[in-house]
């Protein structure tokens, strides 16, 4: 598994609102100044995880980003999965996300990469936004 911008962004935005939003919508302005992150990039993320439910949004003055659901409900592991898929090192040993590969062949090697996957997916699901505050 290796992250991409899109998780790394996605997860730096949903603990900048999580921390920040005090009943309050949270500007994307603000999440793109904290973090030096291009504004463009991050817009497209933010509907991504809004259309997933992850946020709610609200436009004008008042408008911005808010959790949709509480900090201690979003986990690491579904804000991955949403953006870079997998969790598992390969396909063929992922459970969300299988599709066969030529290394089921060799069944020690695939043995070591479920290990890997089981012990990365064990962590991600159980770490939550709220552990990250």
């Amino acid at each position: 598994m290796k992250l991409t911008t899109k998780s790394e962004y996605s997860i730096l935005s949903l603990i900048y609102i999580a921390r920040h939003q005090n009943g309050d919508y949270v500007k994307i302005d603000q999440i793109c100044s904290y973090y030096n992150l291009p504004k463009k990039y991050l817009e497209q993320l933010l509907i991504v995880l809004k259309q997933n439910r992850f946020l709610k949004t609200r436009r004008g003055s008042g408008g911005g980003y808010k959790l949709a659901r509480s900090a201690n409900e979003i986990s690491i592991a579904d804000v991955i999965r949403l953006m870079d898929g997998a969790l598992a090192p390969i396909e063929s040993v992922s459970h969300y996300f299988y599709s066969q590969t030529p290394l089921e062949k060799e069944k020690k090697v695939i043995d070591i990469l479920k290990s890997i996957r089981n012990y990365i997916a064990n962590i991600m699901e159980n770490t939550f936004l709220s552990d990250l505050l």
